[in-house]
């Protein structure tokens, strides 16, 4: 039985290697020219499988297994055949796999050898049919359907491989890897085929299968894009022939532009205020001369002022009087310096409940910093505390500053 076996497919073989000339020019032809090739030639391919008539009119083509060898191993970018019949190949391994547990439950090893070479066979039969779908629909995508020239029928050839996928996604569905690992149960052969293999290129083609999807939206996007643009243009174009003295009008002399040309973005972007743009300069100078005083002057006095006599006598003596707000600055550092640590200005202010305006406060306070000498600022830190302008850009205000030693 084996020796006939592999006899019948030397004879298959070698007539696939002699008559490739014929089996090529079929394949990319679509049939046969019966008049070029010898009429014994294709009986014998006809008996031995590899062509066939589909009526007595019609030519000699091939058989569509033929066409998939070539179309697989050549990588025909023409192939869009997605076998998505999983669930047939699911039902055959399960029942290959009981017939293997039984035969070794009998002690039948014969049996279970040809069972296990059997179900090998057909489980890495399964994974390669679904890495050649997977390669087969990426052919499709990253050449965007280029097998057909029009854009609906890029559309089209887009709607069907995305029922494709789908239904091949519907099919990997019916695998239940927990019921697979029950049939398989301690038997690491079972095992290693039924639940180590088929998952792992189950999971690699599921996740490239929902790669696939998102890109053939992505396509089926730009491709109405151009369906939508093509017809806008031919619309015109038929416009023109049936109008040909048409001339189109001023539209941006319109009161109201129509929608079709009323596309374009806004010209001034959004845009914050800057005082501390150097390039702003002369133009805030002019701005700030162009104001008018707030406070009205009073009008002068016309009439001629009386002279007056001007007594001078002996002044009193000045006595120069500490400010009192320089004072409480003073007490402000001394006490800094004695805890030594950091201090606020407003909880010192608000600790000595001093009277003074707490922005006049602050102010004194870093003006009292700024008065220091080089040497002496050097044992001080101050650090402002406040928040950006809302509204102008690059300025900052202080609310409170704290003052520390180094």
């Amino acid at each position: 039985m084996s020796q006939a076996l592999i006899q019948a497919g030397n004879r298959f073989l070698n007539a696939l290697g002699r008559h490739s000339d014929l089996i090529m020019h079929a394949y990319v032809n679509g049939s046969v020219e019966e008049a070029n090739f010898s009429r014994k030639i294709l009986e014998q391919l006809t008996q031995l499988g590899i062509l066939w008539r589909p009526d007595p009119q019609s030519a000699l083509r091939l058989k569509s297994a033929v066409r998939n060898l070539l179309e697989n191993g050549l990588q025909d970018e023409r192939n869009r055949n997605i076998d998505a019949n999983i669930g047939t190949a699911l039902a055959s391994l399960k029942t290959i796999a009981e017939h293997y547990k039984e035969a070794l439950h009998y002690n039948r090893f014969n049996e279970a050898h040809a069972y296990m070479t059997d179900l090998t066979e057909h489980v890495y039969q399964l994974t390669e049919s679904l890495a050649n779908s997977v390669r087969v629909m990426f052919s499709r995508i990253n050449n965007e359907f280029g097998y057909v020239s029009s854009v609906d029928a890029k559309i089209r050839e887009n709607e069907l491989a995305q029922g494709q996928v789908s239904e091949l996604l519907k099919q990997l569905e019916c695998f239940r890897f927990d019921e697979l690992s029950e049939i398989a149960g301690s038997n690491r052969e079972l095992r290693h085929l039924l639940v180590v293999a088929l998952q792992q290129n189950f999971s690699k083609a599921t996740q490239e299968l929902s790669v696939a999807q998102a890109r053939l939206l992505d396509l089926l996007g730009r491709f109405r894009e151009f369906q939508g643009r093509t017809r806008l243009l031919k619309g015109f174009l038929l416009h023109m022939e049936h109008h040909p003295d048409f001339v189109p009008g001023n539209y941006p002399n319109l009161t109201q532009v129509p929608i079709l040309f009323n596309q374009s973005d806004a010209m001034l972007k959004p845009a914050s205020i800057d005082v501390n743009q150097v390039s702003h300069e002369q133009e805030l100078q002019q701005i700030v001369a162009s104001l008018s005083s707030v406070y009205r002057r009073k009008p002068a006095d016309n009439k001629q002022a009386k002279p007056s006599s001007i007594e001078v006598n002996e002044q009193q003596a000045v006595d120069l009087a500490l400010d009192p707000l320089q004072a409480e600055v003073d007490a402000y550092f001394c006490e800094v310096i004695d805890n030594g640590q950091a201090l606020s200005a407003l909880d010192y202010f608000s600790a000595r409940q001093l009277e003074f305006d707490p922005e006049v406060w602050l102010y004194q306070v870093i003006g009292g910093y700024q008065a220091l000498d080089d040497d002496d600022k050097h044992f001080f830190a101050i650090d402002p505390v406040g928040h950006p302008d809302e509204y102008y850009t690059g300025n900052f205000i202080i609310h409170d500053v704290t003052l520390g030693l180094r």
